[in-house]
């Protein structure tokens, strides 16, 4: 059997043993998302870590990409969101934003069960903001359309992630009514210069334009911070405030505000270990 087949097929038995074995293998990080002009605490994104017991930590990209093609995705996803709403239940002050890969979101009952799950964890469904990308929307899937528009019905929040990076058009956002833009962390970075602070400002400017909040990615330096501030951005996120976190180091953060070290002890991520690569693709675990 050829060697790249045998891998696929090893990789994706290790996932299936993962997600039945979610408890010791499979976890979640938080990341910090706050008001720009205040810096209070605002909401989280969850990310999912796959911990192996022989293989050490496994690349976010990787695992999910896995998920996605041998259909282990729904399962994965469902778990997320049960973790993470249960996380989530003890920070009611704060939003939870989880990510959603368009398989997930191209099932007919994806909507359903999401707020089937919601229900069952008596989780308020205006806190849950689910984040896709634009590139998941270029074919315009009416299934998936539908669902966005199911589940803001029934409270939930919709954010195009990554805005920017794809084939960014009004049409996205007028056909799935989105709620939030995050602006893609390549552009932050480029908002220190003049003609990088004016696309900022321009894409900020969209937003407002169409009544959608906006929240920067990838924020690492104060002077990207006080860039975004000058043109308006509502929310940030990115290593300025935190990099992503476990539960336990969360709790601890936020109540006794603890400098953070180079990497958690608890979840292994430090700046480079996989947190920007962190794929928009699933319900982050």
């Amino acid at each position: 059997m050829d060697e790249a087949v045998q891998f696929r097929d090893q990789f994706n038995s290790d996932l299936r043993s993962a997600i039945i074995d979610c408890e010791r293998q499979l976890h979640l990080a938080y990341q910090p998302i706050a008001n720009a002009t205040s810096e209070a605490l605002t909401g989280v994104e969850a990310l999912v870590r796959w911990n192996h017991p022989e293989k050490g930590k496994i690349n976010p990209g990787t695992f999910i990409q896995f998920a996605e093609e041998s259909g282990l995705i729904e399962e994965l996803g469902e778990w997320i969101l049960r973790q993470a709403v249960t996380d989530a239940a003890n920070w009611p002050d704060l939003r939870l934003a989880i990510n959603i890969s368009p398989l997930q979101a191209r099932q007919k009952n994806f909507g359903e069960n999401i707020i089937r799950t919601l229900k069952s964890a008596n989780f308020d469904p205006s806190r849950l903001e689910l984040e896709i990308t634009e590139k998941s929307l270029l074919d315009g899937d009416p299934v998936i359309l539908q669902n966005l528009k199911y589940l803001r019905k029934k409270g939930a929040k919709v954010a195009l992630d990554d805005f920017g990076v794809g084939l960014s058009s009004l049409s996205h956002i007028r056909d799935i009514e989105v709620d939030r833009i995050k602006i893609d962390r390549s552009f932050v970075t480029a908002s220190t210069s003049e003609k990088g602070r004016a696309l900022v400002q321009a894409i900020i400017g969209l937003a407002y334009a169409n009544d959608i909040s906006v929240t920067a990615e990838g924020i690492e330096t104060k002077a990207q911070l006080e860039h975004l501030r000058q043109v308006g951005c509502d929310e940030i996120q990115g290593f300025y405030l935190s990099r992503p976190l476990s539960v336990s180091r969360f709790i601890r953060w936020r109540e006794r505000g603890e400098a953070i070290a180079e990497s958690d002890p608890e979840t292994g991520a430090a700046p480079d270990d996989g947190d920007q690569a962190d794929v928009r693709h699933a319900m982050a675990c």
